[in-house]
């Protein structure tokens, strides 16, 4: 098992490159509550980010969703995708459709052994644009509750997007060169450093915990490692 060592790493703001970097704080944009409009990760996190993009050809850029996430937002998420999975499948008992919702959005806890990989600042969500910031075409939408959303589905299935594959395959190999590691449900989902970065890389220390973050005017305002 994985031991939890909180290194305190501070969160950062991440800041916009032009034409190769671009911000989308997209639940702040879905007007999710409590969301924040910037985005936040641990130091080596971005770090390791900005390695990734040095191995980005110059005409593609990244487009970053979402980094730290309050547990207020994972929260109204978590309601969110569990009320949508509900009314789009009636047949499903209540576990069905928990663990339906569990493969999209991570239970809203902050026991530091089961919480969201976000509420660490240990993960991004992110998509490949070109360098105007435009999305390019990675199968599905952001967030999209689909089997397609699944990292490898066109690797399993390649006649139906080519260009997706293709895309889909810049995104991983740039990310996990640098030391992320993908949730295979979610092509746009990258951990580093928490809990389910440790999980699947069996690194038996996990450098960061959960944050705990007062929010103010869409920002945080304060913070404190749990």
């Amino acid at each position: 098992m994985s031991q939890i060592i909180e290194c305190k790493e501070p969160l950062i703001k991440v800041q916009q490159e032009p034409n190769r970097l671009f911000i989308k704080p997209i639940y702040f944009q879905q007007n999710i509550p409590s969301s924040i409009n910037s985005i936040y990760l641990r130091e080596e996190v971005y770090l390791r980010l900005k390695k990734a993009l040095d191995l980005l050809a110059c005409q593609y850029s990244f487009i970053l969703y979402d980094g730290f996430r309050p547990y207020q937002v994972q929260k109204a998420l978590f309601d969110l995708f569990y009320a949508t999975i509900q009314k789009q499948n009636k047949e499903l008992s209540d576990e069905e459709i928990l663990q339906e919702t569990l493969k999209y959005v991570a239970l809203p806890s902050m026991d530091p052994f089961k919480t969201s990989p976000h509420i660490t600042g240990g993960a991004i969500d992110l998509t490949l644009g070109d360098e105007n910031g435009n999305e390019l075409d990675l199968g599905t939408q952001f967030d999209e509750i689909s089997e397609k959303s699944a990292t490898r589905y066109f690797e399993n299935h390649p006649e139906e997007n080519a260009e997706a594959l293709r895309n889909r395959r810049i995104l991983y190999n740039c990310l996990t060169k640098v030391g992320f590691n993908n949730y295979s449900e979610e092509w746009w989902h990258y951990d580093f450093g928490n809990i389910s970065w440790a999980r699947r890389a069996k690194e038996k220390i996990v450098r960061y915990g959960p944050i705990i973050a007062e929010i103010n005017n869409h920002d945080v305002k304060e913070y404190r490692y749990l």
